[in-house]
């Protein structure tokens, strides 16, 4: 009922403003009711009908707006009534914590959050881990693993803190939270229109008006040789020639290409970006945290000649005890699973060097000791000496393996190597295939050193990879691609993703990536996972198709249409004309009626394409076109023969005029 009330209140003129060929729909429905009630001398029943229909298909064009606004109002009801009022723990200057409520907080503000409370707001973890239940956000029951000074710091408000305790660095003001912008967003979607969409509402208006200077011309035309055209049927023509098939479902289409990417679990901040989706050329997919799961992890390890493993635990161990990467506490677990008993059980006084970007290694100076863990060429630089030969030997097996090699050292003394090994993804082989089948080259960029890139590309299946990419070079990957005329999208969850995500045309932050990647992307894939980047891109193509697919289908009916109101209008005056009443429709006046009942009846009746969208095939764009068109341009002729000729049959057998 609020529906069919919200599509009353639409026949406002000044509300159909925007959609030019619905509003002239509607002034010619205002036309022919005062041609009914005032001026039509007999044949009342004709000029009812055509007039009732016309409100109609104006009705229509409203519901099917109506309907996808709704759903969109729906889902906005329900993730406002998810939140719920939160006390948070907020650090005062003086360093003590007060309790406020969640709303009372604004950026910058840092606040502690204990095991079993909600996270008041958005924000980064800047000290601690912890277990995290995203379900109210993502709709996954499993809980992920958040920590300080990695990739993985993002937190979303109203989602609950599982396990152990963090400090939050709240990110947004009140109104500008992750939840404020996807209620924004589908409350907001009517009104925010792509460039597609509006280069087509304004063709469709240019044939609106084309056409009116046509029906207005026709009427010159009778008056300069005394014919007498009916009103009511000159704009039964009128609206009959005009798209207003398409014209009733633009809205919708785009409401709904929105709404079916939110029930993806990804949030897009404008329609732009899903349609941008559609025309993607390349792909750019960040290894860490997209293609791998992002959290390499130690399997295997490898002593130097005359080392044993209780020496090389324990530095491990020491170099690794406060190294608060994933890389580091990875270390620690596998040391504790495979080697307890080398594990020293007290931990001796020590000087820890914390990982830095700068050095590419961490550490701990006992006394003259002088332990170090990281990367091959740190390691080198630092003990100032060239690897033995088996661990060189050990090191380039793990690179091939697509593994990171971790040197581990004391002073100039290399003690082994230890494996860290990133998990790829599932389903990504098949993923990338399916997007070679729709022509969109896939490109991973990394900055891993080149064989270790290799091994994964291999194994993920992209077309090519970029390794040891900085940030910089990432942002010009991109520029570049564009600079060939290409659509580029790109992938992201880490600080240095965000240049080359806010310059993409389609820039896909991940989730569980950080603040920064997540602001500059224009949607968030809420699962973290590739398999969201062909959703993505399908649901882009989809709209595009569809809305191409209901304009061809449109255009189409038109010919139909001609051949039915056309002759009706002129046989009375010009009988010779006879001949191209090709679907021998009984009369003038159910010719007419019968062209306005399908012009009407067709918005409805394809409503549910517009909403699921049209079925998209995996295949390059002149397959995917060369079938639509055989399908709604061929279709679009021959069903509209058809139904007007069965409208006709009925309106005769049943004695409607």
């Amino acid at each position: 009922m609020n529906v069919f009330l919200t599509s009353l209140k639409k026949l406002n003129p000044l509300s159909l403003l925007h959609n030019p060929v619905i509003f002239i729909t509607e002034i010619g429905a205002f036309i022919t009711t005062i041609e009914w009630f005032f001026i039509a001398k007999e044949n009342f029943a004709f000029y009812a009908q055509v007039s009732i229909w016309l409100w109609l298909t104006v009705l229509f064009a409203n519901y099917a707006e109506s309907i996808a606004e709704s759903r969109n109002r729906a889902q906005a009801e329900s993730l406002r009534s998810s939140r719920v009022d939160v006390i948070a723990h907020r650090q005062q200057k003086e360093g003590h914590f007060s309790e406020v409520n969640g709303k009372d907080l604004r950026k910058g503000d840092l606040v502690r959050v204990l095991a079993g409370e909600l996270i008041p707001g958005d924000g980064e973890i800047i000290e601690g881990m912890a277990s995290i239940d995203e379900s109210s956000v993502t709709g996954e029951s499993a809980p992920v693993i958040r920590a300080a000074g990695t990739d993985h710091s993002s937190v979303v408000g109203g989602t609950k803190l599982v396990s152990d305790q963090i400090l939050v660095k709240i990110s947004s003001d009140p109104g500008n939270s992750f939840l404020d912008r996807m209620i924004n967003l589908i409350e907001g979607s009517k009104r925010k229109k792509s460039a597609n969409e509006i280069a087509l509402t304004i063709l469709l208006s240019g044939l609106t008006f084309i056409f009116l200077a046509i029906v207005v011309s026709l009427e010159m035309f009778g008056v300069y040789f005394n014919i007498d055209f009916s009103i009511t049927r000159l704009v039964a023509l009128l609206v009959c020639l005009i798209p207003t098939t398409i014209a009733g479902l633009l809205s919708a289409i785009g409401i709904a290409g929105i709404n079916r990417l939110m029930k993806r679990h990804v949030l897009a901040m404008s329609g732009q970006a899903v349609e941008a989706a559609g025309d993607i050329d390349v792909l750019l997919i960040d290894k860490t945290g997209t293609i791998t799961i992002g959290h390499r992890r130690a399997s295997d390890m490898a002593l130097a000649a005359g080392i044993t493993s209780g020496e090389f635990t324990r530095a491990a161990y020491l170099t690794s005890l406060h190294d608060l990467t994933d890389e580091g506490r990875s270390i620690v677990e596998y040391l504790k699973e495979h080697f307890l008993a080398d594990i020293p059980k007290k931990i001796p006084d020590c000087k820890c060097v914390p990982f830095a970007a700068e050095i590419r290694m961490s550490g701990a100076d006992i006394g003259e000791e002088k332990l170090r863990k990281g990367a091959v060429d740190a390691v080198v630089k630092f003990t100032g000496r060239p690897l033995p030969e088996e661990i060189a030997s050990k090191v380039k097996q793990y690179a091939e393996m697509g593994g990171t090699p971790l040197v581990v050292c004391d002073h100039k003394k290399v003690l082994g190597v230890i494996l860290l090994k990133d998990i790829l993804k599932k389903g990504l082989p098949q993923l990338f295939v399916r997007f070679r089948k729709m022509g969109i080259r896939t490109v991973m960029i990394t900055g891993d050193n080149p064989i270790t890139a290799a091994t994964i590309a291999a194994e993920a299946g992209v077309d090519e990879f970029l390794a040891e990419v900085s940030p910089e070079q990432k942002l010009k990957t991109v520029l570049k691609f564009q600079e060939e005329g290409m659509m580029v999208a790109m992938t992201g969850d880490g600080v240095n993703d965000a240049p080359a995500l806010a310059h993409a045309n389609v820039g896909v932050a991940m989730n569980s990536g950080t603040q920064a990647a997540k602001e500059a992307g224009n949607m968030i894939d809420l699962d973290s996972h590739p398999d969201k980047l062909f959703e993505i891109i399908e649901i882009g193509k989809q709209m595009l198709t569809t809305r191409g697919s209901l304009t061809t289908f449109s255009v189409a009916n038109d010919v139909a249409k001609y051949f039915a109101i056309i002759p009706a209008i002129l046989i009375p005056f010009f009988p010779d004309l006879k001949r191209l009443n090709l679907m021998n429709l009984a009369t003038p006046e159910s010719a007419v009626l019968s062209a306005v009942i399908f012009n009407a009846l067709i918005i409805p009746a394809l409503i549910p394409l517009a909403f699921s969208g049209v079925k998209i095939i995996t295949d390059r764009a002149q397959v995917i076109l060369r079938r639509n068109l055989l399908i709604y341009g061929l279709g679009g002729v021959i069903l509209p023969f058809i139904a007007i000729k069965g409208i006709d049959v009925i309106l005769n057998a049943i004695g409607a005029l």
